[in-house]
């Protein structure tokens, strides 16, 4: 599984933090929530904690989901 990659996250004045994904806001933080997600951006791999927190994240079966049957029509 490829690692995540494109978020950034900004501390704004008032104490919340946005999320971006590739430009597009993701998510926005505020209060405990907030400090308790800046703690582990900055201690740890800030890419996989933004992705985790926002939901954005890959499990491994897109593939296997795009292939199935019920799913084919349209898309391709």
């Amino acid at each position: 599984m490829p690692r995540p990659h494109g978020f950034r996250y900004v501390r704004h004045a008032d104490g919340t933090v946005g999320i971006t994904h590739q430009g597009r806001p993701a998510g926005t933080l505020r209060g405990s929530r907030a400090e308790r997600f800046l703690s582990e951006a900055e201690s740890g791999d800030a890419q996989l904690v933004m992705a985790r927190w926002t939901g954005a994240y890959k499990h491994g079966n897109e593939r296997t989901a795009r292939d199935h049957p019920r799913n084919r029509s349209g898309g391709r």
